[in-house]
């Protein structure tokens, strides 16, 4: 009862200096309103040529794999905002190599509080703004066209939440594996967002099976956009709904295992 009361205290400390630290960050970003609306702009940008290519294609094809204008609109909506919120809830981790290197986490450790959670707010990146609200636009406006119902919210609601987590979570992991290969750039992480933007902004059918195995059960990415927008539009079964919330708990867990091993193989820089 004891351990689990203190597990409770320490979980609400690590939120709470979650939290102030990004709304420390905002405060620190909006001092320079220029540079924000610049950003935000910039994290606009490349969607909305994402927007207009789906909008050229569809006026020359009915559909592709059986998926509809507005149902890939929400396919890649949904990719965008978590993507984007990334940048917004944990952007810091993507420092993780420079810090290993120039010694930076040393005085993380000594202060209390997750170091994992000191890393990912020790930076925001503004563009995550233009990009989260533009995927929203483009989820909205695909739910809209695609004759989404309010009673299918709760499941949209569910996928967006999964989503998030399984982002942020899958590239803190990979951004940890720094510890080891002693670089400043997160090479393993780039790769993820490379397959997402390459394969997972279309229908998995285009792909052969390998790649559906490795975006399902490798590197589950297919749970942050595609499961969510497959069940909400009738190309998978309901039951594939257990698949993004225990992907979300698995995606965590590793992140967190990985962060903690790094830590314990860390020996300052110099070494």
């Amino acid at each position: 009862m004891a351990d689990t009361t203190l597990r409770a205290s320490a979980a609400r400390h690590a939120g709470g200096v979650y939290w102030r630290s990004l709304v420390a960050q905002i405060r620190a970003i909006t001092e320079y309103p220029a540079d924000f609306w610049v950003m935000a702009s910039a994290g606009v940008m490349w969607n909305v040529l994402q927007f207009a290519f789906l909008t050229v294609l569809f006026a020359a094809v009915p559909d592709v794999a059986g998926w509809r204008y507005h149902e890939m609109l929400m396919l890649s909506g949904l990719l965008t905002v978590a993507a984007g919120s990334t940048a917004l809830l944990c952007d810091g981790v993507w420092s993780t190599g420079t810090y290993v290197l120039k010694g930076e986490i040393d005085y993380r450790i000594t202060r209390p509080a997750p170091v994992v959670v000191q890393v990912a707010t020790s930076h925001i990146g503004m563009q995550g703004f233009g990009e989260v609200g533009f995927g929203l636009v483009m989820v909205a406006y695909g739910w809209i066209g695609a004759g989404m119902g309010l009673a299918a919210v709760p499941v949209g609601v569910l996928g967006l939440a999964c989503a998030i987590v399984i982002e942020c979570a899958l590239i803190t992991a990979l951004c940890a594996v720094n510890f080891w290969l002693k670089g400043n750039n997160s090479i393993f992480a780039f790769v993820l967002l490379d397959l997402q933007h390459n394969a997972m902004t279309m229908p998995l059918a285009l792909f052969p099976a390998a790649v559906k195995i490795v975006t399902m059960f490798v590197v589950p990415v297919a749970f942050v956009n595609f499961v969510p927008v497959a069940v909400l539009t009738g190309h998978l079964t309901s039951w594939w709904l257990v698949g993004p919330p225990l992907t979300a708990a698995a995606s965590v867990l590793l992140a967190a295992g990985l962060y903690r091993l790094g830590l314990r193989s860390y020996d300052s820089s110099g070494h």
